[in-house]
């Protein structure tokens, strides 16, 4: 499938783009409570750092952790302050650990319970940030699964509402790939297993996700038997089961497990690398968006690498509305046809064709947790990849970073609830 006339397609509609940066929100992980971004930090130190650095004398450590305890208590009494009591009766404010443009994500301890959770704090009084809460909260409450983010319980006001969720302090997917130091096809079915169940329920309340990524993709805690949850449903969307229900941007829904893919969306919406041919082509589409990106996620867990990468943005899109990835390069030699098999039909580029999450839970490579695969480390060739990944994004210049940004790449804070 090519993509017509040649053009790239277009990046969006205003009103995708603006969901995406809009609903922009962060759990990072449960180290990093600083509430600047790095780069307005560095703003900061600015001219002056450089011509007076050398009158300043080094901080002691304890000097130091002592101005980072100063500034951290002072960031909490802030953000504590713009809380309705009624909320923090429940709850202590802890650390600001997530910021977008209506909402605020602080991680909290229940004063009964002791019990950590995050509060993810929406402004409701503009429109936009009305019916991106709207949108989200929708989501959340119908949602009741181990492998998605749970939604704990919901403080109503006019002008904000509260959001308790569960916290995750597992890390990202990746970075547990990576930390583990071993890594096996074996490794890569039982944390896609868990993923597919969670978007498997996803799907059969007729919701879509439309921005799955490893980056949302969160273990609920450090140990080695953590669930893995798929969180940040800024951009997800719902129809109905049964009866049709108006989605938030129009579209209608069933389930997308069952043979009725009849629904379809229309926004332009996600993160370039995991979009879907028929999102960049205009096309309507369905939650096998979803299943699209999920095959791109798979590719990474078990390479390290992206099957549709390029600096520049139109020859990514060519790529993927073409379908142009290969298995060359280490470890592919290494990983068994079993799982090229599931990768291939998750990557289909006939969006009918694509399996559904409860078939490719049944895949074999999956239900016998690649049984018959080489029990080969991959965990070399993986974090070399994503090493050489991480090390050409960074060199990339700024107008590609920003142009990254502008097409819904979300950067730096995110949300992982």
């Amino acid at each position: 499938m090519g993509c017509g006339n040649g053009k790239v397609p277009p990046e969006g509609s205003k009103k995708g783009f603006v969901s995406v940066v809009q609903s922009l929100v962060a759990f990072s992980k449960a180290h990093d409570d600083d509430v600047e971004p790095k780069k307005r930090t560095e703003k900061q130190r600015g001219s002056w750092f450089s011509t007076s650095v050398k009158n300043l004398q080094p901080a002691s450590n304890s000097q130091q952790q002592i101005l980072r305890d100063d500034r951290h208590r002072d960031k909490v009494i802030k953000y504590k302050d713009k809380f309705d009591p009624r909320v923090t009766a429940r709850y202590d404010i802890r650390a600001l650990i997530g910021r977008g443009s209506f909402s605020r994500v602080v991680r909290v301890e229940h004063r009964a319970s002791r019990q950590p959770f995050a509060i993810k704090m929406m402004e409701v009084e503009a429109p936009l940030g009305r019916e991106v809460c709207a949108s989200e909260l929708a989501v959340l409450q119908r949602v009741s699964h181990s492998h998605v983010i749970q939604l704990i319980e919901v403080f109503q006001f006019p002008r904000r509402v509260y959001m308790v969720l569960e916290l995750a302090t597992g890390g990202e997917l990746l970075d547990r790939v990576v930390s583990r130091g071993h890594f096996t096809e074996r490794d890569a079915t039982q944390a896609l297993r868990m993923v597919l169940a969670g978007v498997g329920h996803l799907h059969s309340l007729g919701i879509t996700h439309r921005d799955l990524k490893p980056e949302n993709l969160l273990y609920y805690h450090p140990g080695a038997d953590s669930r893995l949850l798929v969180t940040d449903f800024g951009l997800a969307t719902f129809g109905g089961t049964g009866s049709e229900i108006s989605g938030p941007d129009g579209s209608i829904g069933g389930d997308c497990n069952g043979a009725d893919r009849t629904w379809s969306l229309r926004t332009t919406c996600g993160t370039p690398e995991y979009i879907a041919p028929e999102v960049l082509l205009r096309k309507p589409y369905s939650c096998a968006v979803d299943i699209w990106a999920l095959g791109v996620i798979a590719y990474v867990v078990l390479s390290g690498s992206m099957p549709f990468e390029d600096e520049s943005r139109t020859r990514l899109y060519r790529s993927i509305v073409r379908g142009k990835y290969s298995f060359h390069g280490d470890p592919w030699p290494s990983v068994s046809n079993l799982a090229k098999d599931f990768l291939q039909c998750l990557l289909a580029l006939d969006p009918a064709a694509r399996l559904t999450a409860d078939q490719a839970i049944r895949h074999p490579w999956v239900v016998t947790m690649a049984a018959g695969s080489s029990m080969r480390n991959l965990h070399r060739s993986i974090s070399q990849n994503l090493r050489q990944r991480t090390s050409r994004s960074s060199s990339r210049c700024p107008s590609s970073s920003a142009a990254s940004s502008s097409a819904g790449q979300r950067r730096g804070p995110r949300e992982g609830q």
